[in-house]
């Protein structure tokens, strides 16, 4: 009997626990700019369910090759975002960028605009589909590999969306004879930069433009609260310790780390934590999130 009971308020204790969980929307957002519907990773904090509150949101951004589903499902910890989330009580969208878009609009491909994308149509969909903070105090941009440039590129070209942005191994340099591959890897991913963005001999000051490397005196002059982080086995370490010294040369402040580790979900899973406490304090302090 009395072995019963014990399992039944075990069984009661997970219901509990899992009544509490954060939980995984799909929001599918129809893009005029796109041309087509592209859907979203909405996790929502355990007691959003249950507030009436307007919650901060943190865009986390996916890599080359990727889709809105990698952060949910390539970390080893699959509920590594559903407990971010609810530890900080934010609201946490993974959208989609395509494969190889760099979060650019594409001069040469008019279904690739997805600097756009994010910032009108997504980010519009999101704040009228559920209760946010619907003001850049609440919104912060983050994410991995094409994403770490994407998080940043969006940041800089509209700091009025977004109060700070992080990135993790980011591909802050389109100069891929900056990134340290093999040959044939660099001559795919070359290949692919191209169907985005063009050759690079007929338009080649659109690679330099975009590039966040080079956008150090637009980031200084957006005061925008940054913390960007690589693995020091990373083949994109280069660029982003030259964006680091940029920005110490300016003058411009912002949270650098290099860690053991190189490109992998082993080493975002660990970098991901640290940008949520770096970003807990940039919502404290513009009174978006009270803990």
């Amino acid at each position: 009997m009395r072995l019963t009971k014990t399992i039944l308020f075990l069984c009661c204790l997970s219901l509990t626990f899992t009544g509490l969980a954060a939980r995984v929307d799909t929001l599918t957002v129809k893009s005029l700019v796109l041309g087509k519907a592209s859907r979203a990773g909405i996790v929502l904090p355990d007691s959003y369910r249950k507030s009436k509150a307007a919650y901060p949101v943190l865009y986390l951004l996916h890599g080359g090759r990727g889709n809105y589903r990698d952060w949910l499902s390539k970390t080893p910890d699959k509920q590594l975002v559903h407990r971010l989330a609810d530890q900080y009580q934010v609201i946490i969208v993974t959208p989609d960028a395509g494969y190889s878009s760099y979060y650019v609009n594409s001069p040469v491909d008019k279904s690739s605009q997805y600097e756009t994308y994010i910032t009108h149509d997504l980010l519009t969909q999101v704040d009228e589909t559920y209760r946010t903070i619907r003001d850049r105090k609440g919104r912060i941009i983050t994410g991995l590999s094409m994403g770490g440039h994407g998080a940043l590129y969006l940041a800089t070209r509209h700091p009025n969306l977004y109060c700070a942005a992080g990135s993790m191994s980011g591909a802050l340099d389109l100069n891929t004879a900056n990134w340290k591959l093999p040959a044939q890897n660099l001559a795919e991913i070359n290949g692919r930069l191209e169907n985005i963005m063009g050759p690079r001999n007929s338009i080649p000051d659109f690679y330099q433009a975009n590039s966040v490397v080079n956008l150090a005196e637009k980031i200084n002059a957006n005061k925008l609260a940054l913390i960007i982080d690589c693995g020091v086995d990373d083949f994109l370490l280069e660029p982003n310790r030259e964006l680091h010294r940029r920005l110490v040369y300016n003058k411009t402040p912002h949270d650098y780390t290099e860690r053991p580790g190189g490109h992998t979900w082993e080493y975002w899973e660990n970098a991901l934590p640290y940008h949520l406490i770096f970003f807990q304090k940039v919502w404290q302090a513009n009174g978006a999130l009270k803990m």
